[in-house]
């Protein structure tokens, strides 16, 4: 069993992550485009939601329109929320400000993504909040658990993090948040 957990592990090790800085920047056109919520450390705005996803898209102006798609429930109909956010691009295009309501300021930090732009990890400043986002809206448990590690060395208390059910059959299982639960 052991010999079995080692060689899955081996066999799924994380490539070599991108750090996005000023000599290395994130890619925002390979950036932009559907990410799905795989794990967060539970938020007012997104405590209890299932389904739920990012959509980035890049403005003319340079600034990133972000829609949040989401649900109460699985059986509730689809909502949406819309933000802007302005990339500072002195951080390597890692670092951004984003308004919710177009008043309420707030930063966070692309503290990590993967080399082929499949998974990405984000982070607040202080590290109080934090997202596992993914491309595809299902991850292996292994994987999680490397990228949870990722964010641990980047100083977030991992033990907060729950993981976001995408799909009603991940209901009940270990580790995920309860739907709708505010």
């Amino acid at each position: 069993m052991w010999c079995q957990a080692q060689e899955e592990t081996a066999s799924t090790a994380l490539p070599e992550a991108l750090q996005p800085s000023a000599e290395h920047p994130l890619d925002l056109d390979r950036y932009m485009g559907q990410w799905y919520v795989i794990g967060r450390i539970a938020n007012p705005v997104e405590r209890g939601h299932v389904a739920s996803r990012h959509d980035y898209s890049l403005d003319e102006d340079g600034k990133v329109r972000i829609t949040y798609h989401f649900r109460e429930s699985f059986e509730a109909p689809p909502q949406a929320l819309n933000l802007r956010a302005s990339v500072d691009d002195e951080s390597g295009n890692r670092r951004w400000r984003t308004w919710f309501y177009k008043v309420v300021p707030t930063r966070t930090e692309v503290l990590e993504v993967a080399p082929d732009y499949s998974w990405a990890l984000i982070g607040y400043p202080g590290r109080d909040m934090a997202w596992i986002l993914a491309r595809e809206p299902e991850m292996s448990q292994v994987r999680y658990f490397q990228l949870s590690s990722r964010l641990a060395e980047h100083g977030v208390n991992t033990d907060r993090m729950r993981r976001v059910l995408q799909e009603p059959e991940q209901r009940g299982r270990l580790g995920f948040e309860a739907a709708g639960r505010r």
